[in-house]
Formats: C-alpha cells, sequence, structure tokens
C-alpha cells in the first residue's frame, strides 16, 4: 500500500515523473491504470442498462409512461368529481398508455354520454372504453 501511496504522490505533481520511475514501478502504475479503466467501463455499462432498463415495453408501461396515465386518470376524476351532473355518482377511472376505462353504475345514459365526453376531452387521453352500465 506504501507503494502505491508514492505512486500517486508523484503522479499528483506537476510534470511527467512516469520515466523516473523503475520498471517495476511503471508496470505497477500500468496496472492501476487498466484496473481504473475496467471498472469506469464497468460502471458505464451497469448505467447504461439501468437506463435501458426503464424504458416501456409492448407489454408494460416505463415510469414516464405510469406518471402520465396517473395525471389522466386525476384529470379525469377531477372533472367528472367537478360536474353537477355526474358527481353523485361513483365512477371508477383507470388508465393505460393514454386509454382511459370509466366504469361504474349511472341513472341514465345521458350520464354515460356526458362521463365520455369528459374523459375524452383530457389533454393526453387517446380513447376512451366506457363501460359504465345503466342502473334500471
Amino acid at each position: 500500500m506504501e507503494r502505491f501511496n508514492r505512486i500517486y504522490e508523484l503522479f499528483s505533481r506537476k510534470g511527467s515523473v512516469f520515466d523516473k520511475l523503475t520498471t517495476d514501478q511503471q508496470k505497477e502504475a500500468n496496472n492501476m491504470k487498466k484496473g481504473n479503466m475496467f471498472i469506469r467501463c464497468l460502471l458505464l455499462m451497469i448505467l447504461v442498462v439501468g437506463l435501458a432498463a426503464c424504458g416501456s415495453t409492448s407489454k408494460q408501461s416505463g415510469p414516464g409512461e405510469y406518471v402520465d396515465d396517473s395525471v389522466i386518470t386525476t384529470k379525469v376524476k377531477s372533472q367528472l368529481a367537478g360536474d353537477d351532473f355526474l358527481k353523485s355518482f361513483e365512477i371508477s377511472v383507470e388508465t393505460y398508455k393514454g386509454v382511459v376505462q370509466l366504469s361504474g353504475f349511472v341513472d341514465s345514459q345521458l350520464a354515460v354520454s356526458r362521463a365520455g365526453e369528459i374523459g375524452r376531452g383530457v389533454q393526453g387521453v387517446s380513447s376512451v372504453k366506457n363501460n359504465l352500465n345503466v342502473k334500471k
């Protein structure tokens, strides 16, 4: 360890001291450089693989899409709750990749249509699956 400290001190000074080292010290310094380079490459590969794992696939959404879907769900729910005609109904809202699914029971076909219009009116919604049922 003491030898590494001496080598580090020599390299940390200004000027080229590599030529002043003995052959064994030069070999150790080269091995240390190779080891450091290997560790840097390994860390870079881990970072790249980690970032690639965050991407979305066709079967699951990535972190960014999940946040976007939850924002859409929140906006649709708040607009449904703010509508005087629909606020008394319990309408469930779920969003996956921009597709909003409405489910629950309402009293009329007008309420079904109105909830669908509100869902389609939210920014980021690609389509609405309106599975609301009319109670009889």
